[in-house]
């Protein structure tokens, strides 16, 4: 795939704007599926139906295969959306330039200084903004961020976090362009989150003019919140396979995804932005309705997919919704978090059964193991404050944090027992050792994790423990 190759492309599957005609007026962070499967389509609309030429560039902070892939196709790609009467292909081309972050390290830190790049977007999950666990402030500790405020020039920064916090330095010095930088990450209050660790970068930072950069950006940058909403499963051979049936020509970067998308921003922005309202994102005063309902019933209910589907032998979430306890799981997690959540946002029992319908799809295949893994930074986002928001015992996220607990168990490979992934792996698995009883173990692991206040609660650890032995077995008691 390429420009050369549109004209062989049905014109229905071809982009809704002409590339050439974009310009490098947005830099994203974080050159993955989801991104190519949200932001820029959201994008690549509000550009064919405004006129304006709002062009991404986007900066892969580690993975250069992706970056050489998409260049090879003059970043066009294509997006396919698993519906359930059948699936839908289209070629989608809003991303004008593919960079990655450290070999094209002069290139990105000139489109940060520029005026003309108004927008900066992130995907780089919760692992990669590197917060404190219990504080939210940037951990300082961390390797990666210790060798970055270490590193004497701005190609030597690896992280995300870094890279931006010297891209502000540059723009405050090249005249301070007002620029607004939107989180598209799974987290709470994300725009505050990701705002605190970058002006902890610069506090930390050596920098001689750091109090003045601070003090532009505070009048400069904004930090909108936002909430980001569209599953989006790994790509599959089959998935390339299909996009090459679809469209005639091949196409190495393929993305998949639901048919339902949402983004609902803070109307708080700095500068010019694109006009995404024109496809359907809802710009608003205050998103944390909206962010908690997605993060406490999608998010929680597909961690406590996750985590019971292993358990009990499954590997997608359709697989789990396929089983007599599935549904109902999706219902009463929703109707016990519900209460939780604050006025103003989607109704929790519709909203549930939205999520059925889209858990159930037959054409997705998103799994279980993607979705458990970093389990130790989702999961306080997605369960700890809903239990600590409730007043009455939580049985359903007290089943889930057990499923939770039995998955940081080690297999005999030494990795997590089913596959998953996580940062603080070695720690979790420790807590299984030296313990006489499990009351001991699930304590244990919610102090890893920063909660030693629910750590401390007996009614809940008691609950939690109480569930563990038939889930060791492989059975859901729900």
């Amino acid at each position: 795939m390429g420009r050369a190759s549109l004209g062989r492309i049905a014109p229905e599957l071809r982009p809704a704007v002409d590339p050439r005609e974009l310009r490098p007026r947005i830099v994203h962070f974080g050159l993955g599926a989801f991104h190519r499967a949200h932001q820029a389509v959201y994008t690549e609309h509000a550009s064919a139906r405004s006129g304006e030429p709002w062009g991404i560039v986007a900066v892969a902070p580690r993975s250069a295969r992706v970056v050489a892939a998409m260049r090879a196709q003059d970043c066009l790609y294509s997006v396919t959306e698993r519906r359930p009467d059948g699936p839908a292909t289209r070629v989608v081309g809003s991303v004008v330039e593919a960079l990655a972050m450290g070999p094209d390290a002069g290139r990105v830190d000139a489109l940060l200084a520029s005026p003309e790049v108004t927008v900066l977007t992130l995907t780089i999950t919760e692992k990669g903004h590197h917060r404190r666990p219990g504080t939210g402030e940037l951990d300082t500790r961390a390797p990666e961020i210790a060798a970055d405020l270490a590193a004497r020039e701005t190609g030597d920064l690896t992280t995300v976090v870094g890279r931006i916090a010297a891209g502000l330095v540059a723009r405050m010095r090249s005249g301070g362009a007002p620029v607004t930088v939107v989180s598209c990450d799974n987290m709470a209050a994300n725009g505050a989150a990701l705002a605190t660790v970058v002006r902890g970068f610069v506090e930390a930072s050596s920098w001689p003019d750091r109090r003045a950069v601070l003090d532009w950006m505070a009048a400069s940058a904004a930090f909108p919140s936002t909430v980001v909403d569209r599953i989006v499963p790994a790509t599959t051979d089959t998935d390339r396979h299909a996009a090459h049936a679809a469209l005639g020509v091949r196409d190495a970067v393929p993305v998949v995804g639901e048919p339902y998308r949402q983004w609902v921003l803070e109307d708080s922005f700095a500068g010019p932005r694109p006009p995404w309202e024109r496809d359907g994102a809802l710009f608003v005063p205050d998103v944390v309705p909206y962010q908690l309902t997605k993060l406490r019933l999608l998010n929680g209910a597909h961690s406590a997919l996750a985590y019971l589907g292993a358990a009990a032998g499954r590997t997608t979430v359709a697989g789990v919704l396929a089983t007599d306890w599935g549904e109902r799981l999706v219902r009463a997690l929703c109707s016990e978090v519900g209460p939780t959540l604050p006025a103003g946002g989607p109704d929790p029992a519709a909203y549930a059964g939205d999520l059925v319908e889209r858990f159930r799809n037959p054409a997705m295949r998103h799994l279980l193991q993607q979705i458990g893994s970093d389990g130790s930074l989702k999961i306080p986002e997605r369960w700890f404050d809903a239990l600590r928001a409730a007043r009455s015992r939580t049985p359903v996220l007290e089943l889930a944090l057990a499923a939770w607990a039995n998955a940081t168990r080690s297999a005999e490979d030494g990795g997590q027992l089913f596959g998953t992934t996580d940062p603080a792996a070695a720690a979790l698995a420790d807590c299984w050792q030296g313990t006489t009883t499990l009351h001991d173990t699930v304590r244990r692991l919610l102090q890893v994790l920063g909660a030693v206040d629910l750590a401390e609660d007996d009614t809940l650890v008691s609950g939690v423990t109480a569930r563990l032995p038939a889930l060791r077995a492989g059975h859901i008691d729900f």
